[in-house]
């Protein structure tokens, strides 16, 4: 099958010196094609058409390909090879270069605090850059896309709340609730006029630190798979993940040196608990389709669901 995906890429299986799978992604196959070159790519194969999965998670690669093309001016972007749309019953699949460096948690005891801080700056920068990429509509690329931010993210979050009784999850509050809670500040993201590409899952283990050749840079950012466009605050989100990213005074004092909006007024901050609440019941929900095991599963219920509780509360009143 990896043969086939290469030849339709182009790239013959003469050239092909190794092809080694790669742990970490819990979505995708993904395993790393080395050529007679030398060059190194990255090879993603979604699941089976007949595995069970969340709604937004239909045709996600091809988002992460878009992701990707237009942000073809940024050198922290893979390049894509090619992308496959798949035919005959095979998969879609996605062929890119592989950017430098590690996941920033698997070099984070070789950083100093000075150099994380000028890295969080740097990331800041990238980060405000890619926040420039603009389009037409609202919502997740593969599906219908709505000229207002407060329909597509209502369509979002009752979706994700309507998966959460399909697989049985039980957030920190009933899904009526939630759904009540979100109803109440929906007026702040009319504030949202300008539908940006967001990446929407720019945890660190998605940042590549490259500790070769000198001062250690951002090698990269991976797996787009997760973009939309929407707001580009929910960026801000996965930034930082289960935290809060006022904490982050590096990060915001590059995102604002490079023209990003680095000031989090009180819409601000109600956005970002929605946003929030969003990804969080993302990730108690998917924990179902994608069957995690007892540890990941107990590591959500115990760092996941409180946080997520917290931001609930705050939409109270």
């Amino acid at each position: 099958m990896v043969e086939d995906m290469l030849a339709e890429a182009g790239i013959p299986q003469a050239q092909v010196t190794g092809v080694t799978p790669l742990d970490g992604g819990t979505f995708n196959e993904v395993s790393r094609v080395t050529l007679a070159d030398g060059r190194r790519l990255i090879l993603k194969v979604p699941p089976p058409p007949d595995a069970p999965v969340l709604a937004y998670e239909r045709g996600i690669l091809r988002t992460e390909a878009l992701f990707y093309e237009l942000a073809a001016p940024h050198s922290q972007l893979p390049a894509v090879i090619h992308a496959g749309s798949g035919h005959d019953g095979a998969p879609g699949f996605l062929l890119m270069t592989e950017l430098p460096g590690q996941p920033w948690p698997a070099v984070a005891g070789r950083i100093g605090d000075s150099e994380r801080q000028r890295l969080r700056g740097e990331l800041g920068r990238i980060v405000a850059g890619l926040h420039t990429m603009t389009g037409s509509g609202f919502g997740y690329p593969a599906r219908p896309l709505t000229a207002s931010w407060r329909t597509a993210f209502g369509g979002m979050l009752d979706t994700i709340l309507a998966e959460a009784d399909q697989y049985r999850v039980t957030p920190p509050l009933p899904t009526g609730v939630i759904r009540q809670r979100a109803a109440r500040h929906e007026g702040a993201l009319d504030e949202v006029t300008t539908p940006v590409l967001v990446h929407f899952d720019l945890w660190d283990g998605n940042i590549l630190i490259d500790l070769d050749g000198g001062a250690p840079r951002i090698g990269g950012l991976i797996d787009a798979e997760r973009a939309f466009w929407g707001d580009p605050l929910a960026d801000f989100v996965s930034l930082a993940l289960l935290g809060d990213i006022n904490q982050d005074e590096a990060f915001l004092a590059g995102y604002r040196n490079a023209d990003g909006p680095g000031k989090l007024d009180a819409s601000s901050r109600v956005r970002l608990a929605l946003y929030r609440s969003y990804l969080y019941l993302i990730m108690l929900v998917e924990a179902v389709p994608r069957g995690y095991g007892v540890p990941r599963r107990e590591w959500l219920e115990r760092r996941v669901a409180p946080v997520l509780a917290t931001e609930l509360d705050l939409l109270r009143t």
